[in-house]
């Protein structure tokens, strides 16, 4: 792997093709003293910019704290992906929680993208924005489940979905390993950490805060609550906690309740251009239908970005590049012998049930963590939603509170190997088409 200068020229950021190719690299200053708002909000990754946005474009007063810097955790590293809905299907929503919620979250299920198209026009915002998703099948069961998803999904006015038949994938992409597939003209993919760094821009133009290397070490509860970091502290009428994986130890009622899973990514040299037309025709991203998966697609600057492997309890292999590489060879043998000029890995935040964990801790304190993996769209959502609660509109921040969530059997101690244990065997099933 090559060597990266990210690390120098965007400092506090691990060394990504994301922080090497940020368009904004400013350090924002670190809290130092004490401060009132009226929306205080823990985490500045897609959830609590997303909610800063949605309460600084209706008027509030709001001050964001992160421990580290804007999009330092999974929404600065991921696979840049819109995905729409949930890390469960709507089928398992409805048997799990309710006919009625199930239609409840499927009304939601394509905001996060609209919100997100919606700020990348209405701001300017420079994150190479592009259209459509491939879901690829490896074998005629994964066809005929994906046929099932597709199905279910248009009873709740999803138009957007589309079956391609064998002879069809290679309008998408040039691959032998598939059996067929779905696009999603909804679903598209983007530079991440530039999107979150834009929707932080335009939260500052009106006049929200933003301070970085601040990390929250305590909230006391009170009629106004205050979050205070090691040199300052922020008195606000609400506080929003939005710091998934990297909430540390900070409310450990609800850490306890989720587990950090780390994906791991890499990029090429940038390829010839020709060779991506082939490769990708369609210029959509795509990701596998195994239950640990893989997902690429092309970048703006001509790269192969591939993602892939899962580590629970955010544990990371010693060589990144040696667990991806080998899938991506699969994938394309073309690029056997290209080289890899980036590789790293980030955190999400798992739940039990894979659905997001949104709730309350008293009046004044709300929450929203644990994406399961869907993070990108699912975070702009909801980040919205806890805004809205905050303004006195919980419609739907109740439907999502109602959703029971619960502790990984084994508590700490077991989670990580129980957790791993069942992927082993989903990826066993996968690996022999059961």
């Amino acid at each position: 792997m090559k060597t990266t200068s990210s690390t120098v020229t965007n400092p506090g950021h691990i060394a990504s093709y994301y922080a090497a190719t940020a368009h904004d690299k400013r350090p924002r200053e670190t809290l130092a003293g004490s401060i009132e708002t009226d929306v205080c909000i823990v985490g500045a990754g897609f959830t609590g910019i997303s909610a800063a946005l949605q309460l600084a474009e209706h008027g509030f007063g709001v001050v964001v704290l992160e421990a580290d810097r804007i999009g330092f955790g999974a929404s600065g590293r991921n696979g840049g992906q819109i995905v729409n809905g949930y890390s469960r299907d709507l089928d398992t929503i409805a048997r799990r929680y309710g006919h009625d919620t199930a239609k409840h979250l499927a009304r939601m299920s394509l905001e996060g993208g609209e919100i997100i198209r919606e700020r990348v026009e209405k701001y300017d915002i420079r994150c190479d924005l592009l259209p459509g998703g491939f879901f690829a099948a490896f074998t005629d069961k994964q066809v005929r489940e994906m046929a099932e998803v597709k199905s279910n999904w248009e009873k709740h006015g999803h138009t957007g979905l589309e079956m391609v038949g064998a002879a069809d994938v290679f309008r998408y992409v040039r691959s032998d390993r598939y059996r067929g597939g779905m696009i999603d003209r909804f679903g598209g993919h983007l530079h991440p950490l530039n999107l979150v760094l834009g929707e932080a821009a335009a939260v500052e133009k009106l006049r929200g805060r933003i301070f970085e290397n601040s990390r929250a070490v305590d909230i006391a509860f009170d009629t106004h609550p205050v979050v205070r970091t090691k040199d300052g502290q922020v008195k606000a009428r609400y506080v929003l906690v939005c710091g998934n994986a990297y909430m540390g130890s900070l409310l450990p009622e609800l850490t306890g309740k989720i587990m950090p899973v780390s994906s791991q990514v890499m990029a090429t040299e940038p390829l010839d251009a020709g060779l991506l037309d082939e490769l990708l025709p369609a210029n959509y991203c795509v990701e596998d239908a195994n239950y640990v998966l893989d997902y690429y697609r092309r970048t703006a600057d001509n790269r192969l970005l591939y993602g892939g492997g899962i580590g629970y309890g955010g544990q990371d292999p010693a060589n990144l590049t040696a667990v991806i590489r080998p899938n991506m060879i699969k994938t394309f043998p073309v690029l056997r012998d290209v080289a890899i000029d980036f590789a790293w890995s980030g955190n999400f935040a798992l739940t039990l049930t894979r659905i997001p964990h949104v709730g309350k801790l008293s009046d004044k304190v709300y929450f929203s963590h644990g994406d399961s993996g869907h993070g990108v769209t699912t975070t702009h959502l909801l980040g919205k939603i806890l805004a809205e609660a905050v303004s006195g509109h919980a419609g739907r921040f109740d439907v999502w509170a109602s959703l029971t969530a619960y502790p990984f059997p084994g508590g700490r101690a077991l989670r990580v190997p129980l957790t791993a244990l069942g992927a082993w065997w989903y990826g066993l099933r996968d690996r022999l088409g059961i």
